[in-house]
């Protein structure tokens, strides 16, 4: 018996309305007690207790105090606690106390399990409505915690009219030297909050922060492993204050509104310096703020760590060997470009060569390479700066990106000149680099002896140890066989399909079941067979079948056989 059909006989709800509420929580994606709620069926506490019945578990008393041991809470990942809706309540004769929304969830009640055996003290579950976790998450810790405390000063604050002056006209406070408007500005509740935000996302591994005021509420999203998740919402009324603190940080103007502002700033969080990439946009409730976390602390990777296999690694370091041409990455924004560029420069004889990159903006500083960040509303643009560089006796040049008629031409004359150029282009594929070029105004004939390797990336997550077997079915045979299918004999019985490919498992200590992210690559290398092609002016479609020939293998394919390795669930596949 459903707990609706359970209502139904206990008269809470009519009979009929139990299919209704069925499909009104599948098509919403709501829990269908919040249905209820939400419709004024039934109330919170009758609710709460016919729920308690149903499942035959007490329910915690609303409104008693939290009280958690810190070095016990330390143990209970906030990520599991959101994921599974379950809270740590206190510590009663010896037995931890945890209010949980939906007992039927056996992933919880094991994450539960796991986390009081690693403790070393025995559980007890209590039932909890929804609105009783956000409030007994707030009370416990965590990000909607610290940043409670700071709110509950801002509102406080908001009766004294000399400090909601301090912390919403920060611009005078910032503008006027002195001892007071310093510790005004350190004392801030609004500074407590930007402060625990920038902290819970970068140790949270968040590759991007965003902040949008929705009307009603602030939503704070934390990007993790290429997904958005909020992580925090906060009352329209500190939208000003949160943004005006940011804008401070990153140096931007306070009192433009009407235009989108970049800028950046650095922050030492545990010890590490954090750099922070700050985007602002004119919405219609507010500005919004986007902020990129660049750990510059956990240094750039190496080559054989960015995902490629062997064959492609070989194909990159013969590359990078030559004295002069260009090699171009190609992909969307976020895909790892400046990942992979970083990887290569770090393979480059630094001491030997003059290595200097043009940015926008720098995101890692780079022993041995002269790094350059261009500043367009100077005048100082990818082009102009590439010029100026040519004059600066280098061996090798890095520009960020290449985006227009002038930078490409530049960049391919420093190639054509003895100089080895990395740079990125927007395409969708590694061979739509060519015609991207030619579209750009650059002639076949001056691609054709320049362009050394061009490489289209994207980005999938990985999988978390003790990913769960899955059987190869005769469909999944199906599309790997069509995948391959056009690519020669010699190459494709090289590659080996297995029995099993995995898919993410939902553990305590990975309730995603899939952790960080890996490259998946697709290498033309432009041998005397394309540069032909090139010179003869043929289409995308030419030119990628001569390389099929060739043996290159798609992004999607790599995808596949990442996946066949266990790295990544084959799931990722189906979104190349």
């Amino acid at each position: 018996m459903s707990f609706l059909e359970f209502l139904s006989k206990k008269e809470a709800i009519a009979a009929e309305d139990v299919s209704r509420l069925e499909e009104l929580s599948r098509t919403e994606g709501t829990s269908a007690e919040q249905i209820l709620i939400q419709q004024g069926i039934v109330d919170e506490n009758t609710l709460m207790s016919l729920k308690g019945e149903y499942f035959n578990m007490p329910v915690r008393p609303r409104g008693e105090e939290v009280r958690v041991p810190p070095e016990i809470s330390k143990q209970i990942p906030q990520e599991s606690s959101l994921h599974y809706k379950f809270v740590a309540t206190g510590v009663k004769d010896g037995v931890l106390e945890v209010g949980i929304v939906d007992p039927d969830n056996i992933e919880a009640m094991d994450a539960i399990q796991f986390i009081s055996s690693k403790i070393g003290i025995p559980f007890k579950v209590f039932l909890i409505s929804e609105t009783d976790f956000g409030e007994l998450l707030n009370r416990r810790g965590g990000i909607s915690g610290e940043v409670g405390t700071a709110l509950s000063e801002f509102e406080k604050d908001l009766d004294d009219t000399s400090k909601v002056d301090a912390v919403q006209d920060i611009d005078a406070v910032k503008s006027t030297p002195g001892k007071k408007g310093e510790t005004i500005i350190e004392d801030a509740p609004v500074t407590k909050m930007v402060a625990v935000i920038l902290r819970h996302a970068t140790e949270g591994n968040a590759s991007d922060i965003h902040i949008e005021n929705m009307g009603e509420k602030i939503r704070v999203r934390f990007r993790v492993d290429g997904t958005l998740h909020t992580s925090l919402l906060l009352p329209a009324s500190v939208h000003s204050a949160i943004v005006s603190r940011i804008k401070i940080l990153a140096s931007l103007k306070l009192d433009e509104k009407r235009k989108p502002q970049d800028g950046r700033f650095s922050a030492r969080i545990d010890k590490r310096k954090i750099d922070f990439r700050v985007s602002t946009l004119p919405a219609y409730y507010g500005e919004k703020v986007v902020m990129r976390i660049l750990d510059s602390e956990k240094g750039v990777l190496s080559l054989t760590s960015v995902g490629m296999n062997d064959a492609d690694l070989a194909m990159v370091r013969e590359a990078i060997d030559k004295p002069y041409g260009m090699i171009l990455l190609t992909g969307p924004t976020g895909s790892g470009k400046s990942t992979t560029l970083y990887a290569m420069l770090n393979e480059l004889d630094r001491d030997s060569d003059n290595v200097i990159s043009l940015e926008d903006p720098v995101e890692y500083s780079m022993p041995g390479v002269n790094q350059s960040q261009v500043q367009p509303e100077i005048g100082y643009t990818f082009a102009s700066g590439l010029r100026s560089i040519l004059r600066q006796d280098p061996d090798i040049i890095m520009v960020g990106e290449i985006r227009d008629k002038e930078t490409a031409s530049l960049a391919v004359q420093a190639a054509l000149t003895g100089h080895l150029v990395f740079s990125t282009l927007h395409t969708n594929s590694s061979v739509g680099v060519i015609t991207r070029l030619i579209d750009m105004g650059v002639d076949p004939y001056l691609i054709a002896p320049t362009l050394l390797l061009a490489i289209g990336q994207r980005l999938v997550t990985k999988l978390c140890p003790g990913g769960k077997e899955i059987p190869v079915t005769e469909a999944m045979k199906m599309i790997i066989d069509k995948e391959f299918e056009d690519l020669p004999a010699e190459f494709r019985q090289k590659i080996l399909i297995p029995d099993h490919v995995y898919e993410a498992v939902q553990t305590p200590e990975c309730p995603s079941g899939i952790k960080g992210r890996l490259a998946v690559f697709e290498m033309l290398q432009i041998d005397g067979d394309i540069q032909n092609s090139i010179l003869k002016n043929a289409g995308e479609t030419a030119i990628y079948e001569m390389a099929r020939k060739k043996g290159m293998l798609t992004m999607r394919e790599d995808a596949m056989l990442k996946a066949f390795e266990g790295k990544i669930p084959f799931v990722e596949v189906n979104k190349l």
